[in-house]
């Protein structure tokens, strides 16, 4: 009987101790206030769910970093059990075997049904899903500071002549027109917008995804050239190279009227106290409004020895749920990959950029500069030509064109010109 009792109370005291909760070690580049506190949402998230998420955050703007320590970790054979990646990298990482399947995650909670296809092909290979797609960014999107705009009498520019227009008197009141960094990838995500603007999503495809080297030759990409040499006169002077958090401030502090850059400057402002359509607002970018330049953020597992399997599907189901698909992206600025996301929850900002990209591939354009377009390679060398060409008002614009087209000939892999 003694024996039996001390057994009773051993069996009591386990089931009294706190279960030990499964970590999952997460790779990304969620560093600024708002990615940081949509990151935080997640983690409360896989909390309930008895899952703990160790973080491993990388700063740098566009990944560029994170992207390094993923693959020095990997060859080390120290791979997290998911990281953030994102477009055609998805597919090269799965093309090594290296990329846990979620097709029985998939299958159960109908993703083929509920989101939405170019989110859904994003993370398929070959027949199988490989990754869990979180939320969509617009690349394309204009901010503007409200106390500007009121104190000037402005209306947000839908044309480049009332940009300019409404630039002008901004500079004359002596405000900066434009909030810029001279980062190279900001420089670069500037020039796809305007790339979109002066061609549409089908040219903006022959360039960066098609990779038609005849295509570089075009006027339209002349034009958006010369319009991003020319937008210098409405940006700081001299420019600097800060963060985007830090351009974003110049919009925050009232010391410029406009910001172009990706939806995530929605989420850091909210994340700053200011309120979407009360202290800034947002279109997009002139010549652009039923047109969506598209980033989607992404999480993939990675398979290891499929001992964390069962906490990496949790993981994956997770963050597709409609309920964790609204509260991340109400915070980061994006919006969800779902089919049923409720508008009614969106601000103008997020509505307008849903709405537009429902509409499928006809309007959209998959971003060079955050990594949807094409490979690493291409992406580097085109950001760093941009980039070059945005530095040195020297160099002719038919150089740069020139240049351009040399660089997808020598990596290749486009599609023939004909």
């Amino acid at each position: 009987m003694l024996i039996v009792f001390i057994n009773a109370a051993v069996c009591v005291l386990l089931l009294a101790l706190p279960v030990r909760a499964e970590t999952l070690e997460v790779l990304h580049w969620w560093t600024s206030a708002s990615e940081r506190r949509a990151a935080d949402f997640l983690v409360s998230r896989l909390e309930k769910e008895g899952l703990d998420w160790k973080d491993a955050a990388i700063p740098g703007g566009s990944g560029l970093g994170a992207m390094k320590v993923l693959k020095s970790r990997v060859l080390s054979d120290k791979a997290p059990q998911a990281a953030q990646l994102i477009g055609p990298a998805i597919a090269e990482w799965g093309d090594l075997g290296l990329l846990l399947e979620l097709d029985g995650v998939a299958k159960q909670a109908k993703w083929g049904a509920s989101i939405l296809p170019t989110p859904y092909a994003s993370v398929r290979l070959r027949g199988h899903v490989i990754a869990a797609p979180l939320g969509v960014h617009r690349i394309n999107t204009l901010f503007y500071n409200q106390k500007i705009f009121k104190q000037l009498g402005l209306q947000p520019p839908q044309t480049w002549p009332e940009f300019e227009r409404t630039a002008d008197k901004i500079k004359r009141a002596g405000f900066i027109p434009l909030a810029q960094s001279g980062e190279p990838w900001q420089v670069a995500t500037l020039f796809e917008s305007l790339v979109l603007s002066e061609g549409g999503p089908a040219y903006y495809r022959d360039l960066f995804v098609r990779r038609r080297a005849n295509a570089f030759f075009d006027p339209r990409l002349g034009r958006a050239l010369e319009r991003l040499r020319a937008l210098r006169r409405y940006m700081p002077d001299p420019i600097a190279e800060k963060s985007w958090t830090l351009t974003a401030k110049m919009l925050a502090k009232d010391e410029a009227a406009m910001m172009m850059m990706g939806d995530w400057v929605k989420g850091e402002l909210n994340a700053w106290g200011l309120a979407t359509d009360v202290a800034f607002g947002c279109v997009a970018v002139p010549g652009t409004a039923d047109m969506h330049l598209y980033s989607i953020d992404t999480l993939v597992m990675f398979a290891g020895n499929y001992s964390r399997q069962d906490a990496q599907e949790k993981l994956a189901q997770l963050i597709v749920s409609p309920a964790v698909q609204a509260g991340y992206n109400r915070i980061k600025g994006s919006v969800p990959v779902r089919r049923d996301a409720d508008i009614r929850q969106m601000d103008s900002c997020s509505r307008s950029s849903w709405q537009t990209f429902v509409k499928g591939g006809m309007v959209q354009a998959p971003s060079l500069t955050h990594r949807m377009a094409s490979d690493e390679a291409l992406k580097d060398a085109i950001v760093a030509q941009v980039h070059r060409y945005f530095m040195d008002p020297q160099m002719p614009t038919s150089e740069a064109q020139r240049r351009m087209a040399g660089i997808v000939r020598a990596l290749g892999a486009g599609e023939k010109d004909i």
